[in-house]
């Protein structure tokens, strides 16, 4: 037989992880501007890190990813704007900021 023998085109294990770091960058990116915007961009790692999750659901909602009217999570942001500012305006200090909006998994 003459059948000309085709080879599988692989992606490298190289080239899979390049893309899933850049994708994370692009997350830290997105997460950093967010920041930003909301004026929060000078916060300290320790309290962005507790509330990373916070803003990145305020970018998927006013991207139009979803939206919500749940009371527990309007109290939430609530939260976090409460003692974001706190921590701003010298009312508190970075330990109880932290301490405040730590979440506990069950």
């Amino acid at each position: 037989m003459n059948a000309a023998k085709k080879s599988v085109k692989r992606k490298a294990p190289k080239s899979a992880l390049l893309s899933i770091f850049k994708k994370a960058e692009q997350d830290y990116r997105n997460t950093q501007e967010m920041f930003g915007l909301l004026g929060w961009g000078e916060l300290p790692s320790e309290l962005k890190f507790v509330i990373e999750a916070d803003v990145k659901g305020y970018v998927d909602e006013l991207e139009g990813r979803y939206s919500t009217s749940c009371a527990l999570v309007q109290r939430r942001r609530e939260s976090v704007d409460f003692w974001v500012k706190s921590f701003m305006d010298n009312i508190c200090s970075l330990e109880t900021a932290v301490n405040a909006l730590r979440v506990t998994k069950l």
